[in-house]
């Protein structure tokens, strides 16, 4: 797919480190899969995989989590 950042260049398939904050915690995930555009670096994750991430994101701030780091797993 082509860029909507940059309108120039191509995605592909690569991982993504994305950080999500709520209620005073902070969670970050690290190597989710997502489209990397090849010129700006602009990242963009899949419907199903960001409700994976907020789900994670919600138990956190649920556990009382203040700052939590992780490794992407798919369910």
């Amino acid at each position: 797919m082509t860029c909507v950042i940059c309108k120039s260049g191509e995605t592909q398939p690569g991982t993504a480190t994305v950080t999500l904050e709520r209620e005073g915690a902070t969670v970050v995930i690290k190597r989710v899969p997502a489209r990397v555009c090849k010129t700006c670096g602009e990242e963009y994750v899949e419907e199903s995989v960001t409700a994976s991430l907020l789900k994670t994101a919600e138990e956190a701030v649920h556990a009382g989590v203040q700052v939590d780091v992780r490794t992407y797993a798919a369910a």
